[in-house]
């Protein structure tokens, strides 16, 4: 049972998910959260996780809340559901691709979807900052800073165009560093 409603529940956020992995966070989110397989601080774990691995971040996110909540079926089933609705559409829209291009509906519509991708995202980086940065907050100022610390290094960092593998051991570097002298 599990793993029909692992497929379901990831196909419905891989069908209405356009614009990539960061565009289908709040839904898995939401998703996840609702059915009480992960808890928030879980989802954010994982989060940092599937952009450090290698694989499209949809497929490695199905895959770990499908394997940790239904075993290897519930992986499956959950990386399936979030693949079919993406190959089922490609499919569709290569075999009309003339048409598609062509149609003046379809290129509204696209114009239209463009700014809500960019709001989901938006969305899902307020919620995943909110999550990361404030709960720190009362229990200690210093790793507020310490957080805030490694956002803006690797904030600049990434806009020198500081390859993303450097930034990821940075990061994780600076974090074990910071847990190790006591402030976070």
């Amino acid at each position: 049972m599990i793993v029909w409603t692992l497929f379901l529940t990831f196909f419905k956020i891989g069908l209405f998910t356009f614009g990539g992995g960061y565009a289908m966070l709040p839904l898995v989110q939401g998703e996840v959260l609702a059915h009480g397989w992960m808890s928030l601080e879980e989802v954010l774990d994982f989060v940092a996780v599937s952009e450090s691995t290698p694989g499209p971040f949809a497929v490695n996110m199905s895959t770990y809340v499908g394997r940790i909540t239904g075993g290897l079926a519930g992986a499956a089933g959950a990386t399936l559901g979030v693949v079919l609705p993406s190959f089922l559409v490609i499919l569709l829209v290569a075999h009309f691709y003339d048409r598609f291009r062509a149609s003046r509906l379809v290129q509204n519509a696209m114009a239209g979807l463009r700014p809500a991708v960019v709001g989901m995202i938006a969305a899902a980086l307020f919620s995943t900052a909110k999550a990361v940065f404030f709960p720190v907050v009362p229990e200690s100022p210093a790793a507020l800073a310490v957080h805030a610390g490694i956002f803006l290094l690797t904030a600049v960092l990434a806009f020198r165009k500081t390859h993303p593998i450097l930034l990821i051991l940075l990061s994780a570097a600076l974090g074990i560093a910071a847990g190790y002298g006591g402030v976070i």
